[in-house]
This record gives structure tokens, sequence and C-alpha cells, in this order.
């Protein structure tokens, strides 16, 4: 949602922008289309976010207006967004073998019990860092799910293969408690 390159130089049209994100973001922004001018309705934008954040009204976008918007538009972005993915970097080669503990296998053995909800097959994991025995075998099921060869170890290929199970199983059970 940030601006496109075009925008460059172009800063009446960034600031309509920003505030048409800020207007998803918050009901009470009233929203303005990037057409470059500005505007009334430009004007009236900044007024009212100028009054909800505490600064003098003017409808001109100084520079500690453009600030603050530049920041709300930072964090609405964020709350509109996709959550931030968690990345688990792992040497080239490397495979977590059973009796190995590392608090990726608290990732692992969670992705595994939401797993175990959508398969008859994969039993629900203890929760140890550990790559224990249980571990292993749901582990392994899950990979025989997968297609992959049913080692019970993790390396990179079975994360991938897990971390696009888990976001759609997690999808299907996301519910109010």
């Amino acid at each position: 949602m940030r601006p496109d390159e075009s925008f460059v130089g172009q800063p009446v049209r960034s600031l309509q922008t920003m505030l048409r994100v800020l207007a998803k973001d918050d009901p009470h922004q009233p929203t303005v289309v990037p057409d470059g001018i500005y505007g009334q309705e430009t004007m009236g934008a900044v007024s009212a976010f100028q009054r909800q954040h505490d600064l003098p009204a003017t409808g001109v976008a100084d520079q500690n207006t453009w600030e603050k918007i530049v920041k709300a538009y930072d964090d609405a972005l964020i709350r509109q967004g996709p959550a931030a993915p968690v990345q688990i970097t792992m040497d080239p080669g490397k495979v977590f073998k059973k009796g190995e503990n590392s608090p990726y296998l608290y990732l692992l053995q969670g992705m595994l019990k939401v797993l175990s909800q959508e398969y008859d097959n994969i039993d629900e994991p203890p929760s140890t860092g550990c790559l224990d025995l249980g571990t292993s075998e749901a582990l392994a099921a899950f990979q025989l799910l997968a297609g992959l060869p049913p080692t019970g170890e993790l390396d990179k290929v079975t994360w991938k293969y897990l971390a696009s199970h888990f976001t759609q199983a997690a999808d299907r059970q996301s519910r109010n408690c």
C-alpha cells in the first residue's frame, strides 16, 4: 500500500495516499482521492487528522503534521497488512535430529499440535523444546502426509511444508473462544 514509485516528487499525491490508508484504519478520518490536487477535500482530511492528534487544525500539512501523518501511516500499514512471519535460521544442511533441543522446536511442536487437530494420524506432541520421541513420531506422520520421507527429523524442506500446512490449518481453526 505504499505509494508507487511514480509518487516520488509528488508530495500532495503521497499525502493523499497516506490519508486514504489512514481512513481505512480509522472511521473518523475522512477519505480522499489521491489526485495530486491540494483542494478542499485534502484540507478537510488534514484538518480532521490534526484535530485527532492535538495539532492546530489549519488544514495545512506543515512539517510536524507531515511527520505525524507518516508515523500514523506506517502504523496503519502494520495493522492492515498480514502479521510479520517468524522465520527460523537454519545453517545450510542443518537437520534437527532426535534428542536435540532448540527454541525452534517449541514452534515445531505448536504447529504439530494444530495439525494434530486437522489430521487423525498426527498425535499431539508434548511441548518440550526437544525433538523427543513423541515429537519425532508426530513429525514423521506429517512428513508421510506431505509426501516426504518420514524421517521424524526437521530439515528445511519439512519446515517449508509445515509452515504452509500450518497456516492453512490455523486459518480454518481460527474462531472466537
